[in-house]
């Protein structure tokens, strides 16, 4: 395990989605789970209205619902569970799926272990393709259907999802707006 202050960089992938849908991000190793899931919202671009899950090494991690007393499936509190715990070395593969209905599954990969460099702001996003999608689209099915409706002004629900959300650039990265939101989200790490 790597003794702090390391510094994480992460790459994070969507699932099922081409082309690809992408981040790299750089957060302390000694970040929570529930901080990481933040950071995964950001620059996701996510709105945090659905659960959400960590998936390490055949363990889940999630916060605890207590509607859910007596649930069949072994799931691990993870409000006390920093990353360097149950992530160590370079390579390791992990999951984050978010809003169980849409089911957007993202890879993550341990890509480097850093040091913490003076005077820069962490967590930070240092790369990445592509826009995050628009919350509660309906899935992948519902993305590939919400950019044809809005590519074709003759689609019967071209009006309807222009009106949604907008107009929507899906190639459209802001890294900078990314940032900005990372900076006024977390406070300077000393």
């Amino acid at each position: 395990m790597p003794e702090a202050p390391a510094i994480y960089q992460l790459r994070l992938c969507l699932r099922n989605i081409k082309p690809t849908i992408w981040r790299r991000v750089e957060v302390p190793c000694d970040m929570t789970l529930p901080k990481l899931h933040r950071v995964i919202q950001v620059v996701m671009g996510w709105e945090d209205c659905h659960l959400h899950e960590f998936q390490v090494a055949g363990r889940r991690y999630e916060i605890p619902d207590p509607e859910n007393f007596g649930q069949s499936i072994k799931t691990f509190d993870e409000r006390r569970v920093k990353l360097s715990t149950i992530v160590r070395e370079v390579g390791t593969e992990f999951n984050y799926l978010y809003d169980f209905g849409d089911g957007w599954e993202h890879d993550l990969l341990l890509e480097a272990i850093l040091p913490e460099s003076t005077g820069v702001q962490y967590p930070r996003c240092t790369d990445g393709a592509r826009s995050g999608l628009p919350e509660d689209v309906g899935g992948v099915t519902g993305y590939e259907e919400y950019l044809r409706a809005l590519a074709d002004p003759s689609h019967e629900r071209h009006e309807e999802m222009l009106a949604w959300r907008g107009p929507f650039d899906a190639e459209r990265f802001d890294i900078k707006a990314i940032n900005r939101r990372l900076t006024r989200l977390f406070r300077v790490r000393r």
